[in-house]
């Protein structure tokens, strides 16, 4: 089986789904003639098709095009097999409900560090590598740092980039073991607690006598007393709170209890999990144990979930690139990221050299992301390289783009394959 995408351009690819949608189908190259002769088109849905006309498909022929008329029935990926002389090729769409069409998928993540924590590259190196790796927003999350995602901010301010830059950090309450990503927050929360202990022990020991009469008197409820402070402030700085690496282990055990991790579970004061992230081969066992984890004790509960590498480093070989977050939102601005995954439109992703990608949050938007994945990313991925390398030169003073083209070719790029 060949497939078209290498040869012939095939739009849109992202449809609205009990409709009928016309498809073309063209060649990529301009010297590229297709073949007199018959064309067979057969068309199938991976899911479910109820209807045998459904699997019936108009199409006409211009010269070096073709259209292709069909009813592309739920939210599905749907194959579509031409057959020409004694060869068979095929291509893939996917229809999708309104709320999901005026949704797009990009990509993130809001888990790393630089050489201001325990990191390698400076800010601006890091997010010119996410770029090319095709992440289109990235949070620097430096130890008890927030400064350092300022930085990368400031440093492409005056660019018209398609890729967004947002605030964070790696909160460390005092006395808790622990880790909360704070993205997107106005203010510092390390901050809060290192300029002010005292305000920030009233505080906690407020919240841990209200915890009396439901927690025992353990560590545990002390720490759940910092973490709810935590995720409070996070919230009123307008950030999503995010709890770290639930399944991290050090020396001999998992950096927290798992009472703690059930009190967490119980009374969810996080807006997001991170479900897989931050772990070489040797610690991919904690990734299990995270997604098995959550599915358990989340109780039917859809708790948003994200992808992270964690890395501390873009050119050491490991984590970075590895996992990601694949947010649904309506546009790139972070209030629209922010509330995409608190209302439950985001996935994270296992993506490790060498294995093939898996996708973790509802069977619904890991379907489509699976797609997304295998068919659409490539092409994205290629012209957010692009500027990647360009922002690369831009830091090191070989800058010739002016103005960048990038962010209007992704625009363009998403209005031929999203049929809105």
């Amino acid at each position: 089986m060949i497939s078209l995408d290498n040869y012939f351009r095939i739009y849109p690819r992202i449809v609205k789904a009990d409709t009928k949608v016309m498809l073309t189908l063209e060649p990529r190259f301009s010297d590229w003639l297709l073949p007199e002769g018959d064309y067979k088109f057969t068309h199938y849905s991976t899911n479910y098709s109820s209807k045998e006309e459904y699997k019936n498909l108009e199409v006409k022929r211009d010269g070096n095009r073709f259209y292709i008329e069909g009813f592309f029935e739920g939210e599905q990926e749907h194959i579509i097999y031409l057959e020409v002389g004694n060869r068979t090729i095929s291509f893939s769409l996917y229809s999708v409900k309104e709320d999901l069409l005026y949704r797009t998928p990009y990509k993130g993540d809001m888990h790393i560090h630089t050489y201001y924590s325990d990191g390698v590259e400076s800010p601006s190196y890091v997010a010119c590598a996410c770029r090319k790796i095709g992440l289109d927003f990235l949070a620097i999350t430096d130890h008890r740092k927030y400064f350092p995602s300022i930085e990368a901010i400031e440093t492409f301010k005056d660019l018209d980039l398609g890729f967004k830059l947002f605030p964070g950090e790696e909160v460390h309450p005092p006395n808790n073991p622990i880790h909360i990503v704070n993205f997107g927050g106005k203010f510092s929360i390390n901050e809060l607690f290192e300029k002010d202990r005292e305000t920030y022990d009233r505080d906690v020991s407020e919240i841990e006598e209200g915890l009396k009469n439901e927690v025992p008197d353990i560590p545990e409820r002390y720490q759940l007393a910092s973490s709810i402070w935590c995720f409070n402030k996070i919230r009123e700085g307008e950030g999503l709170g995010i709890f770290a690496h639930p399944f991290w282990r050090v020396k001999d055990g998992y950096y927290i209890s798992e009472r703690l991790l059930d009190l967490l579970y119980d009374r969810i004061p996080f807006d997001a999990v991170e479900i897989v992230g931050g772990y070489h081969m040797h610690e991919l066992i904690s990734n299990n144990l995270q997604i098995v984890s959550y599915y358990e004790k989340s109780n039917g509960r859809n708790i948003p979930v994200v992808g992270v590498t964690d890395a501390h480093g873009c050119e050491t070989g490991s984590l970075f690139g590895w996992y990601y977050t694949v947010v649904f939102s309506p546009s790139l601005e972070l209030k629209d990221i922010i509330e995409s995954i608190k209302s439950g439109y985001s996935v994270g992703v296992e993506s490790i050299p060498g294995r093939e990608a898996r996708v973790y949050g509802s069977l619904r938007l890991t379907l489509f992301t699976q797609f997304l994945i295998r068919e659409i990313f490539p092409v994205h991925d290629k012209i957010c390289e692009d500027e990647g390398k360009a922002m690369m030169r831009y830091i090191t003073g070989e800058f010739r783009e002016d103005p960048f083209s990038y962010k209007k070719e992704l625009e363009d790029f998403y209005k031929l394959y999203w049929k809105r």
